[in-house]
Formats: C-alpha cells, sequence, structure tokens
C-alpha cells in the first residue's frame, strides 16, 4: 500500500478524472471566504490551515471558481499551496459575476469567459487550469458560444479539462460534440436529486458528477429517521452518513463538500471510511 492510498480521502476510492486517478473525496472552497461568499474569510489563518490539512488528508480534487469572494477562494489557494503537490488538481469555474453577498448573475459571453480565465491563472500562479468549468448556463449567450471559447482556451494550452456545472442531458451532449467533457458539477444530494438524469448520462459516458450542496440533508435529520438511525449505528453525524450515501450511490461520484473549519474538515472526510449495507442504502433512497 502507498502512503497516499492509506490517507483519510483515499477510503472513498478512486476515479480517473480525465488523464489522472484522483481519490473520489475533493474539498470545495466556497467556504474558505466571507459571510455570503462575499470578501475575505474572518480567519484567514484558518482558512489556509483548512487548505493545507485537505492535502494532508489525501485530498486530491480541490473546487473553487473565480466568484468565491470574488477572487478571494482563488487567491487564498495560490498563495498556499503554490507550487502545487503531485496529483493535486485545481478545478475552477467562470461565469458567474458578482454584486454583494448572494448576488450571482450569468455572464458567459466568449470576452467575459477569456479575461476571468486569464484571472483565474494568474490567481492560482499557474499556466493552465486543470480543469475549468463553465459555471452556468447564460440564457443570454448561445451555449455553444460559451462552450467554444473553452475549447478554444483548452487548444491554447490553458485549459487542461473542460467541465460544466448546472447543465442538462441536452446541454452536455451538445457540449460533447464542441469538446470532451470531464466533469459535470450540478446540485445533488439527499433531498435534492432533480439531476438524476444527468447522474445517469454521466454514469454512462464516465464523465465525473461533482455535486454542489452535497450535504443538505437537515430535512431528513429527523429523530427516528432512517438518516439519523443509520448515523447512530455507525457512531457518525447525519452530514458524514449524507456524504457516505453519495459515495454509495455512484461510482463517478465526487462529492466536495465544503467548509471553513479544519475540525468539520476531518470530519467531512472521515466520511469516505463509512460503508453501508444495501438495506441502509434502499432505506435512505
Amino acid at each position: 500500500m502507498t502512503a497516499a492510498a492509506s490517507l483519510p480521502a483515499a477510503a472513498a476510492g478512486t476515479f480517473r478524472l480525465g488523464d489522472t486517478v484522483i481519490a473520489r473525496m475533493g474539498f470545495g472552497a466556497m467556504r474558505i471566504t466571507g459571510q455570503g461568499i462575499w470578501g475575505e474569510p474572518r480567519d484567514i489563518e484558518e482558512a489556509r490551515r483548512v487548505l493545507r490539512r485537505a492535502v494532508e488528508l489525501g485530498v486530491q480534487l480541490i473546487d473553487t471558481a473565480d466568484s468565491y469572494g470574488p477572487d478571494v477562494s482563488e487567491r487564498i489557494i495560490g498563495e498556499t499551496l503554490s507550487p502545487y503537490a503531485q496529483g493535486l488538481l485545481i478545478a475552477t469555474k467562470g461565469g458567474l459575476t458578482r454584486s454583494g453577498p448572494g448576488g450571482w448573475h450569468a455572464n458567459c459571453h466568449p470576452e467575459h469567459l477569456t479575461k476571468a480565465l486569464e484571472g483565474s491563472l494568474r490567481r492560482l500562479r499557474v499556466e493552465r487550469i486543470d480543469v475549468y468549468q463553465l459555471h452556468t448556463v447564460d440564457p443570454q449567450v448561445p451555449f455553444e458560444d460559451s462552450v467554444g471559447t473553452l475549447a478554444r482556451l483548452r487548444e491554447q494550452g490553458k485549459i487542461r479539462h473542460v467541465g460544466l456545472s448546472n447543465v442538462s442531458v441536452e446541454q452536455l451532449r451538445q457540449a460533447r460534440k464542441i469538446v470532451p467533457i470531464v466533469s459535470v458539477q450540478n446540485r445533488y444530494n439527499l433531498t435534492t436529486r432533480r439531476s438524476e438524469d444527468v447522474l445517469v448520462e454521466c454514469e454512462k459516458e464516465g464523465i465525473g458528477f461533482l455535486p454542489w450542496s452535497p450535504l443538505s440533508a437537515s430535512a431528513l435529520a429527523t429523530e427516528g429517521s432512517p438518516l439519523i438511525q443509520a448515523a447512530k449505528r455507525h457512531g457518525v453525524t447525519p452530514g458524514q452518513l449524507a456524504l457516505a450515501w453519495l459515495l454509495h450511490r455512484s461510482p463517478v461520484m465526487l462529492p466536495i463538500p465544503g467548509t471553513s473549519s479544519v475540525k468539520h474538515l476531518d470530519e467531512n472526510t472521515a466520511a469516505a471510511a463509512v460503508k453501508l449495507t444495501p438495506e441502509e442504502v434502499r432505506a435512505l433512497e
């Protein structure tokens, strides 16, 4: 057994994302920013400790976006982790702009995406983005124009792999006619499964599925519920059980739970070792 294989994140198993095999338990860096995903974090040193700890735990996929802060999450990642450990993939996204805490606006015009990518390169301190994802679908811009921009930037060597976020099956298929797609990031958790058809398509095509908002299980965490019962049996929290269910749900699932706390990071990553029985999986579903 290699040293990497013995780290906590490795208990989730592995997935080949593009040309790199990674541990399936990743980390989402949205919450290393200020309240409302706006501005600087309350404790920047804790944010740096979280990032370093993620790597120590064997996390090999860190997901961020230029809109987190904006710019703050990417900048802290670049300052803290560059030069990056071998085998660590940094995924970021472009296509959303901000007007303040809680304010998110689509802008997937080719000119904006090109400018956004250049900013991400600078902040992350890299010459090429490992995985660059279109953050949303902009109803004001032809989808093929947005995806085509990422395809051109990939041809220029500025993007290693292209991913999508918040797309339908039809849009995923349309994009794949333009450029290879290695990942899709849609909202998906125990209580929100509207992207079930997209997940099935990803399974069929061997595309990584990054579920955002993976821990939204509070509605199911009532006394006596299957979630609470299973959590008690395993001696874990309901959130850990929700992450374990995602890992069991599909071999292409790449959870990226986020936090601004080292303690919570340790807890989330430990969920990779929770093994559910078929009966527990059926009860949760």
